[in-house]
């Protein structure tokens, strides 16, 4: 699962590098000319960081070389083929799951999902479009794909509900814009430390 994420990124980083680039420019042009008050680090790394998230599940579903093919739509088949303890198995199961944990919680964010119910209608609207397409390009396309993606998006509304929870029980010196603004800060020098190493050994 580790090394199909790296070769995605491998392959995609240079899009993602533009994308971000140009989007940064233009959001910061429009806070300078309109908008300085509203101008938060944070939350402007939280958007950048979805739209990344956003450019490598394109390239995971679109270019990434799975195992299967073919189509099934016969619900749980796919699944309960590989055994638990299997490489297979944590690709296909587990990576289809932890594929839109993301989703569900930046859903959640800007959405404000109030219920499983809403999660779990986007996130089948999603994974069923991400299927279509797949049938259209010549992949594979499975059922079981479906209900793992969904399972994803609803730990992802869940995990988004949960830290939200923590978040009020905090101390308020952690719920201040300057502690955000930190984390975000460190949170995106250890992903960039992270993939410098994984992806180019500096």
């Amino acid at each position: 699962m580790r090394n199909a994420i790296v070769d995605v990124i491998n392959i995609s980083w240079p899009t993602i590098v533009i994308v971000v680039t140009i989007i940064s420019i233009m959001r910061v042009t429009y806070i300078i000319k309109h908008d300085r008050k509203s101008f938060h680090l944070y939350e402007e790394i939280f958007k950048l960081m979805f739209i990344v998230y956003l450019l490598v599940l394109f390239q995971l579903v679109t270019s990434q070389d799975l195992i299967g093919g073919g189509t099934n739509l016969v619900p749980f088949k796919e699944i309960f083929r590989y055994k638990i303890t299997s490489d297979a198995f944590l690709k296909q199961v587990i990576g289809n799951i932890l594929l839109f944990v993301p989703l569900g919680y930046f859903i959640t964010h800007y959405c404000q999902i109030k219920s499983l119910v809403g999660i779990t209608i986007i996130s089948l609207l999603s994974s069923t479009t991400i299927e279509i397409v797949q049938h259209f390009i010549g992949r594979s396309v499975d059922i079981d794909d479906v209900i793992l993606n969904v399972f994803g998006g609803i730990i992802g509304y869940l995990l988004y509900k949960l830290l939200k929870k923590i978040e009020q029980k905090l101390p308020k010196v952690f719920r201040t814009k300057i502690f955000y603004n930190l984390l975000s800060i460190i949170t995106i020098v250890l992903i960039g430390t992270y993939l410098a190493k994984t992806l180019w050994g500096i």
